[in-house]
């Protein structure tokens, strides 16, 4: 196996890897802007500078010539290389910062030259503490700055498209923003303009930065060039913790992180994993942060002679055990959910097993054309495959219609979805049948006709797991906490303190932004037991253990085997 010595210690390889990736996958930290992983190299930052060097090799023998001590004579480049454009051979030597006073000298002249014409406006930065012009100029650059002239103006605040904001003095011509619209997104809608110390990104003339994925350039942007018009001096990163997760705007199941502040949720970000989204997100999945702060219920209601009236969780759970226990149980109709977890969908086709109820089936949420056959897909819920592989399917509106018109539906019982806005029911048709429905917001149409509504945990207040249309099973950790939440949810959150998972220095100080919800997982068991069902609460964790060792569409799909990245699920031929 070929072999490199960086630093004086020796490192085996196989193919012909990039210089600096694997001196970034193996731990060795070099410094670079230009660079990324899944861009082209242009190596125009000049900041990964190395010294490469071969072995002398006797021109008979072919054997590497060595000194006095026994260690290979090594020729040294007459000049220094950048490390991101270097293809990797048997036998080179590589000299960084850390073993050559000259690349340091190197590293530390090139950040003075980006500096030179930089603005000193960190303190008003969104990137501040999370930039890397900032942490690589602490860790290799100058102690300051000799540059005392006016420094190059450009223009500020520029409206680059909806979504994007551009600061044209932070920029450093990494030319990731261009590469990203070139290469990746194929939109062309960035390119440099204006020549050396006064060039930036700009679309070009009439052009307006619309790109779907357009806000991925901020993420990659390495200075604060580029900005989130949303987001944008709305928080610090150090006043903020972050949870990953995955996007639940589409079936292509992105993973994420959220990002929260005093409990709500202020902006979404890619995380990489190269078996579904790689290093992107689209710009529908971040646009819908405000969602989960906006317009929740608080706390269960009950249908009384004045509408819906608050009600405490056990008299809610009675009253929906009631209303299902007066109905014959082959004239409920249980809709599950695309957009609930795949634990929530279980237990209640447990649920609808245990009274004797048809399977449950969940409403599509399918816009025919609306994707793009990469990260946005045309079903706009996050588990309709995970829903079809519990053999819950796609309701049939005939069918319904039939058993409605005929008098067949004694109750419904809707688990995280809007069947009246989704155009199943009209409300006027179901004021007459007992309705108990998990909602995630207010503005759902099917409260007019709801006789319980349990207010239910969304995706960044739960642990559960999902499965996108590809066939991956994910699991979700909780970014916010809610009002009497559970142990479960505190364990997944951390119990070292009670804010960790909100702003790591304040406890929170406004209690209004934790919603009184539950998980679904927790809810049904309890409305279970109201009728009679003898059923032990069980975390998410053990309810998807016992879904994997009985459902065969589910064998592996443990938490412990999904981790963070999750895990493929056998393909099972096409469902229904």
């Amino acid at each position: 196996m070929p072999k490199i010595t960086i630093d004086n210690k020796e490192y085996a390889f196989e193919g012909q890897p990039k210089l600096l990736q694997f001196c970034l996958d193996h731990g060795v930290e070099l410094p670079h802007f230009c660079y990324h992983p899944a861009l082209s190299v242009p190596a125009n930052c000049r900041q990964c500078l190395v010294e490469v060097g071969m072995p002398v090799r006797d021109r008979e023998t072919g054997e590497i010539s060595r000194n006095d001590d026994g260690e290979p004579i090594v020729r040294w480049g007459p000049k220094m290389t950048t490390s991101c454009s270097v293809d990797m051979a048997d036998g080179m030597a590589v000299r960084t910062h850390r073993s050559s006073e000259l690349v340091e000298q190197a590293q530390r002249d090139n950040l003075e030259f980006l500096l030179v014409n930089h603005p000193l406006d960190c303190p008003i930065c969104d990137q501040a503490g999370h930039c890397p012009l900032q942490n690589q100029t602490y860790k290799y650059g100058p102690e300051g700055s000799r540059f005392e002239f006016r420094k190059v103006q450009k223009p500020k605040k520029v409206v680059l498209g909806p979504r994007v904001m551009l600061d044209g003095e932070r920029c450093i011509n990494c030319t990731r923003c261009t590469r990203f619209t070139d290469e990746v997104s194929k939109s062309h809608q960035l390119t440099i303009i204006e020549r050396g110390v006064k060039n930036y990104p700009m679309t070009p003339p009439g052009e307006v930065f619309d790109d779907p994925y357009s806000m991925n350039v901020i993420d990659i942007c390495p200075v604060g060039a580029l900005t989130s018009i949303d987001f944008r001096f709305r928080a610090r990163i150090w006043e903020m913790s972050s949870a990953p997760s995955i996007t639940v705007t589409n079936a292509k199941g992105a993973n994420c992180s959220y990002w929260v502040r005093d409990n709500l949720v202020l902006r979404i970000t890619p995380r990489a994993n190269p078996h579904i989204n790689d290093y992107w997100l689209p710009d529908e999945d971040r646009a819908t942060y405000a969602r989960f702060n906006e317009q929740r219920p608080d706390g269960p209601r009950i249908r009384g002679d004045e509408g819906l009236q608050p009600a405490d969780w056990e008299t809610a759970y009675a009253r929906a055990s009631e209303l299902l226990g007066s109905a014959d149980g082959s004239n409920i109709l249980f809709l599950g959910s695309p957009h609930a977890t795949v634990e929530d969908n279980y237990l209640l086709c447990k649920l609808a097993a245990a009274l004797g109820a048809s399977p449950p089936a969940y409403i599509p949420h399918v816009k025919p054309g609306a994707g793009d056959g990469w990260l946005i897909t045309d079903d706009k819920a996050p588990n309709a495959e995970g829903c079809r592989r519990l053999g819950v399917r796609p309701v049939d509106p005939a069918l319904v219609r039939a058993r409605l018109e005929a008098g067949e539906i004694a109750a419904l019982y809707a688990l995280e979805d809007d069947p009246v806005a989704s155009g199943l029911f009209q409300a006027a048709e179901i004021q007459d049948i007992p309705v108990v429905l998990h909602t995630y917001h207010t503005t759902n149409e099917t409260l007019a006709a709801a006789d319980v509504a349990l207010p239910a945990a969304m995706v960044v207040e739960t642990v559960g797991s999902y499965v996108s249309e590809d066939g991956h099973a994910q699991r979700v950790w909780p970014a916010k906490a809610i009002r009497g939440v559970n142990r479960t949810l505190r364990m997944e959150m951390g119990v070292s303190r009670l804010d960790s998972h909100g702003t790591p220095f304040d406890r929170w100080h406004n209690a209004a932004n934790q919603v009184q919800c539950k998980p679904s997982w927790e809810m049904l068991p309890n409305i279970a037991r109201g009728l009679g069902l003898e059923w032990a609460d069980a975390s998410p964790k053990e309810i998807m253990r016992e879904i994997a060792q009985h459902l065969g569409a589910f064998e592996g799909a443990t938490y412990e085997n999904m981790g963070s990245s999750g895990v493929r699920l056998t393909e099972i031929g096409t469902l229904a």
